[in-house]
């Protein structure tokens, strides 16, 4: 592996770069153009242009672009399309810069990115490379669903109510009203929602809890808010946290206060228990959310994978 000094003088010199853009994202088929012009005003210019117009390709896609031996992977596209990316991208000596293009570009925030185009072009025109944490997810394979159980994560991993609202929400929706779709299908399933018991084990502690909604998060944003002012993707830690109890009122007030006090509160408060590993179980068994995309089943063990990925970040972010 080359060091990220290295790998950034590559880059910026006579390295081999790829663009992979999802033309079916929020903003993507709408920006695609003007993303290419901007690209190319920043003096970016790339082996290759891959606009993906089936997401479901994308796996077989990023073999193809591995086989160029890129230095940097640019990919605008959402959160879904990210963490495909990350997925291919962790433990190599390669690069990946973000055009965040989706509805939360949770991600990207978590990387401190401007979420506008031309602030993104910037980033990857005056960035620095920095190695930042992803995660290891291991559940229960989900027949019904045809996954295998294990994946790396970039963002976060969901159980409870976050589940069936990504199953539900309409795109057509989602496309016209945003992050604001989530909410109100949210709303619309919450009143039969039923909890569920949570069994948390870190190390030799287990926590028992009821609630509707569990996460565990190794970046700092969840639905385009941020979890903890201390909260990053380079922080050596996974946080897990509950939304509320099994009262359903309490879900709705336990998101309000997370959207308003999110950006004040830290890691270190009662509502986080924070580890490297965690392993979860859930009565009755329940599908996982991994980065937008249902990945298996509970029981499951979640690891942290320290510094397992090379990003392109604002000169400002605080790379450890």
């Amino acid at each position: 592996m080359r060091s990220k000094q290295e790998l950034q003088s590559t880059i910026r010199g006579t390295g081999r770069a790829v663009l992979v853009v999802n033309v079916r994202s929020r903003r993507g088929r709408r920006l695609y153009d003007t993303a290419r012009d901007l690209l190319r005003e920043a003096g970016l210019d790339f082996a290759r242009v891959f606009p993906v117009t089936d997401p479901g390709r994308l796996g077989e896609l990023f073999e193809e672009v591995l086989a160029l031996e890129p230095d940097l992977v640019v990919v605008g596209g959402g959160d879904g399309t990210i963490a495909e990316a990350v997925g291919h991208l962790a433990h190599r000596d390669i690069a990946l810069g973000v055009l965040p293009l989706g509805t939360t570009n949770n991600f990207a925030r978590s990387l401190e990115l401007p979420v506008d185009l031309p602030g993104a072009v910037g980033v990857l025109r005056d960035g620095k490379v920095a190695d930042v944490d992803v995660g290891w997810f291991e559940g229960t394979p989900d027949g019904d669903a045809g996954q295998a159980g294990k994946h790396i994560f970039a963002n976060m991993v969901s159980i409870g109510l976050s589940v069936h609202v990504a199953e539900s929400v309409p795109h057509d929706l989602k496309r016209v009203i945003g992050r604001a779709a989530y909410a109100l299908t949210a709303a619309r399933l919450l009143p039969r929602h039923k909890a569920f018991e949570a069994t948390i084990r870190i190390g030799d502690d287990t926590y028992e809890m009821a609630t509707h909604q569990l996460n565990v998060a190794n970046g700092a944003h969840h639905n385009g808010q941020r979890i903890a002012r201390d909260a990053s993707p380079d922080d050596r830690l996974l946080a897990v946290y509950r939304l509320g109890d099994r009262r359903r009122l309490r879900l709705a007030s336990a998101t309000a206060r997370h959207v308003l006090t999110g950006q004040w509160r830290t890691l270190d408060e009662d509502a986080f228990l924070t580890t490297d590993e965690v392993r979860i179980e859930t009565d009755p068994p329940l599908r996982v959310d991994v980065d937008g995309e249902i990945r298996g089943r509970t029981p499951m063990t979640i690891r942290l994978l320290g510094n397992a990925l090379r990003v392109i970040v604002p000169q400002s972010f605080v790379d450890t």
